[in-house]
């Protein structure tokens, strides 16, 4: 017994072949003679793809499989998403992934609620591609794709004398194209805006992550997008779903940098309770004290940073040292006022994502408070930095990190950078490589005084206290939505529409879900990145991939 191979994937554009891989380019918006141009492609992430198949096919429907990486540029993966590609061990397991979504969606228990025609033919295949083809692609598919799809259709059903394969096939080739796995930005009426349906795409993986609804399709096929009401009354809707925390999260998830988590390891010597299902809740702790600032009481943004309401499992209780008398699951629990816990700075996740495996790291606590809360990028250290002093944890002398940093920042190469980093990683040296409490450290007392411009305090508290009235908190966050809901960094041209965003965020009380309408509805969000990619032919046929898609299909007998 052989399988059969896929006869052909067609996606409408041509392909761009390079050393780590392709990405396509294509007018897909229109059949004219004046081709749409494609401002700006990102690949989708692991969360929106998932989340898309979930909204799309019903969320009983798994995804199963590994995803390309992502990778991380201007301090948001958002951003990085513009240069990704997809290699063709990638494809195919883009591939596979949409071919076990589409045996799910045609096994005989779903694909009567799914699919909307009792027998498969060659118009069942039609309207099927056309209905889900415009969900997953963000805008109505062309004659060309669809005639594909039927042809497709047809060719499997011929080969293997089975209508519902070949509709499993026409499914399989929504899912693997580059029309689905990379959101294609176009140009409309206007030069240097986003036609309706990129409009469309952006609010939704802005808010949801994921694919716009019918309602978001339609207010857009209805040109009320195009308008500050008709925009208002869809970010509203949008906020106003359960789907906005999914959304939130991943912003979050993206701005702290919680991913990280996933490769958190620690000396199992020094830290023998540390493991992977602590990391796991540590994550999740983090995300549920942002929703619950930003989202369930719609509080003041920056008092992620100071907040004494907490939320621990049973894996985290041990850690806090606080009493649980809960099952297993979570508990939200208000820590002392005078206590040592307050705020993100203070939980396990933060603590441990930026320390070495056996101890602390004020450095890397400190560059990342700066990426995170005062888009502050750290520059990596020169090559031949010697940072023996700081390693060195039995030099009698230097008992203290402290003591071993303000040696190494002796080096004029290194006192730049240190300065500026150090003193809020400093503070939060009564914390462990985990986020354990202390006191001292090779027997001397811990130092937990600093300065930030020009402002003096003491300890964790008293750093969540000073960056939550530092200016440049709210600017940050101001700066990583847009960022985020646009793909790229701001440029110098963006200055004073974020500065207005800002002035409305403070004036807001640093509400999020207020700040996401400013930015969200104003026309400076659906503009044109500066660069933007070139036009696709204005004329010929489209571009297969079917070369990169010959591959057998599960279960599929010749």
């Amino acid at each position: 017994m052989t399988r059969l191979p896929l006869l052909a994937l067609v996606a409408a554009g041509s392909i761009f072949a390079g050393a780590v891989g392709a990405r396509v380019v294509a007018d897909t918006r229109a059949e004219a003679a004046k081709p749409a141009r494609v401002l700006a492609m990102r690949r989708l992430s692991e969360t929106q793809y998932r989340n898309s198949i979930a909204d799309v096919f019903g969320e009983d429907v798994s995804v199963n499989g590994r995803f390309e990486p992502e990778s991380r540029r201007s301090l948001l993966y958002a951003i990085g998403a513009g240069a990704l590609t997809v290699t063709a061990a990638g494809f195919e397991q883009y591939f596979a992934i949409g071919d076990s979504v589409a045996e799910q969606v045609f096994d005989a228990k779903r694909r009567g609620k799914l699919v909307g025609c009792a027998s498969p033919d060659a118009a069942c295949a039609a309207g099927f591609a056309k209905t889900y083809g415009e969900r997953l692609f963000g805008r109505p598919l062309t004659d060309t794709e669809i005639t594909s799809r039927i042809n497709l259709f047809k060719a499997a059903e011929a080969k293997k004398q089975d209508g519902w394969f070949g509709m499993r096939l026409v499914l399989t080739s929504l899912l693997a194209d580059p029309q689905f796995l990379f959101r294609h930005e176009v140009e409309g009426r206007t030069p240097g805006t986003l036609d309706a349906h990129s409009k469309a795409e952006r609010l939704s993986f802005t808010i949801w992550d994921s694919v716009p609804d019918a309602a978001l399709m339609a207010a857009a096929e209805k040109g009320e997008l195009d308008t500050a009401g008709g925009r208002q009354a869809q970010v509203d809707r949008l906020l106003a779903s359960p789907k906005a925390e999914r959304g939130m999260r991943a912003f979050f998830t993206d701005v702290l940098q919680l991913d990280g988590m996933g490769q958190v390891t620690k000396d199992p010597d020094a830290f023998p309770k540390f493991n992977a299902n602590i990391a796991n809740s540590a994550r999740e702790q983090v995300l549920r004290t942002v929703m619950d600032v930003v989202l369930t009481r719609d509080a003041d943004y920056r008092d992620i940073l100071t907040t004494t309401d907490a939320f621990i499992d049973r894996n985290l209780a041990a850690i806090y040292k606080l009493p649980y008398t809960g099952d297993g699951g979570w508990q939200k629990v208000s820590l002392p006022k005078d206590g040592d816990h307050a705020g993100l700075l203070t939980q396990v996740a933060f603590l441990s994502m930026f320390a070495h495996p056996a101890r602390s790291s004020p450095t890397r606590r400190g560059a990342a408070l700066g990426e995170m809360f005062l888009c502050q990028p750290t520059p990596l250290p020169p090559g031949d930095v010697d940072f023996s002093i700081v390693n060195d944890t039995s030099n009698a002398t230097l008992k203290t990190v402290r003591a071993r940093l303000e040696a190494h920042a002796g080096d004029e190469s290194c006192a730049f950078c240190h300065t500026a980093i150090d003193p809020m990683g400093l503070a939060l040296e009564q914390y462990d490589a985990i986020g354990q409490r202390r006191t001292e450290e090779n027997g001397e007392p811990i130092d937990v005084s600093a300065e930030i411009d020009g402002r003096k305090f003491t300890g964790a508290k008293g750093l969540g206290e000073t960056l939550h009235e530092n200016p440049r908190v709210s600017g940050c966050l101001v700066r990583n939505l847009f960022s985020y809901g646009t793909g790229r960094a701001p440029s110098t041209a963006d200055k004073a529409t974020l500065k207005a965003f800002e002035q409305a965020f403070v004036a807001g009380n640093y509400r999020v879900k207020a700040l996401i309408r400013t930015v969200a509805t104003s026309d400076a969000f659906f503009t044109a990145p500066p660069q933007s990619l070139p036009a696709p032919p204005a004329k010929g046929p489209a571009t297969t991939v079917a070369s990169l898609a010959l591959r057998p299909l599960k279960g599929a007998t010749r």
